[in-house]
């Protein structure tokens, strides 16, 4: 028995699948929005499955709904490179990829890559999923991202991962402090001065706690916060120093805060491209993911 459904429903429950609001996803694709949920409702009933869980504020997906939408997606992308190739237009490329991130990645490696990404493929949407290291890995394992950057992962058997640098944790300090002046500083020194740590489900908090085991006077926190760009902000206004990813850091430029290499031990992350090994990267997504594999760099 056919489905009664076409590729107008289809994209009307992408729209609303990523916008989250009927009103905003009829927008989008430019028709009313009783129009639109007749689409979806038609959709629904074709399937024989609520793809749709609505509320007065938001619509989520359903479990079905999200295992509808991530196949989709894969669907929709095949279909685009396919038109693309017949008609043989390489300027026309359209689409979406969807990286996941660390915060820290972002600012000082995806930023570049999507900038020369955007130049070549102007038409192509990326939306970016800025979450923590477990954050990261979750949404790659579910097929919510087609690939992530990030410093965990190595060690998941159904996941790929490509090392793309790696990086020294530093002492993130004021220009006005005295550790500033000094060209590298011992845990024991940093122990010395007010510190701010990351909570203990971080991944960051994860390396450190597993390199300083046993280590006599480290750090003890008198902030703690969830995010390494909330530990650069409360540095910044001068209430401690912390311990950081020389990427999370500023450049050597800032006016303010300066890193420095931190010895006794010296700690290291991998910082490195993954995604699930059963995934097949969508033309767009492997251009994207090919750029931030050529931008291999030296350690920090």
């Amino acid at each position: 028995m056919p489905m009664n459904f076409d590729l107008n429903d289809l994209l009307a429950f992408r729209a609303v699948a990523e916008l989250g609001n009927f009103r905003k996803a009829a927008e989008s694709i430019h028709i009313s929005q009783p129009a639109f949920s007749r689409r979806i409702d038609k959709l629904e009933q074709a399937l024989g499955a609520r793809l749709l869980e609505r509320t007065t504020r938001r619509v989520n997906l359903t479990a079905v709904g999200r295992d509808f939408d991530r196949q989709l997606r894969q669907i929709l992308d095949a279909l685009d490179t396919t038109l693309l190739g017949i008609r043989g237009v390489a300027a026309t490329h359209m689409g979406e990829v969807t990286v996941a991130c660390v915060p820290s990645a972002v600012n000082y490696f995806l930023s570049g890559v999507i900038a020369r990404f955007h130049e070549r493929y102007p038409r192509i949407r990326v939306k970016i999923i800025d979450d923590s290291a477990n954050g990261v890995l979750l949404a790659v394992s579910r097929g919510e991202a087609d690939f992530g950057l990030n410093f965990i992962g190595s060690q998941e058997h159904e996941v790929e991962f490509e090392t793309l640098l790696e990086e020294r944790f530093v002492a993130a300090c004021r220009r006005d402090h005295p550790l500033a002046k000094k060209k590298k500083v011992t845990w024991a020194e940093l122990a010395k001065y007010d510190y701010i740590s990351v909570g203990k489900t971080s991944g960051n908090r994860l390396i450190l706690d597993q390199a300083l085991a046993g280590l006599a006077g480290q750090p003890q926190s008198l902030y703690e916060t969830q995010h390494g760009t909330t530990m650069v902000g409360l540095v910044e206004a001068g209430l401690g120093v912390a311990a950081l990813p020389s990427m999370a850091m500023p450049g050597a430029d800032h006016p303010l805060l300066v890193s420095v290499p931190l010895v006794d031990p010296v700690v290291t992350r991998k910082m490195g491209l993954i995604k699930r090994r059963s995934t097949v990267l969508s033309p767009a997504a492997q251009q994207l993911y090919a750029l931030c594999s050529d931008r291999q760099v030296k350690s920090k």
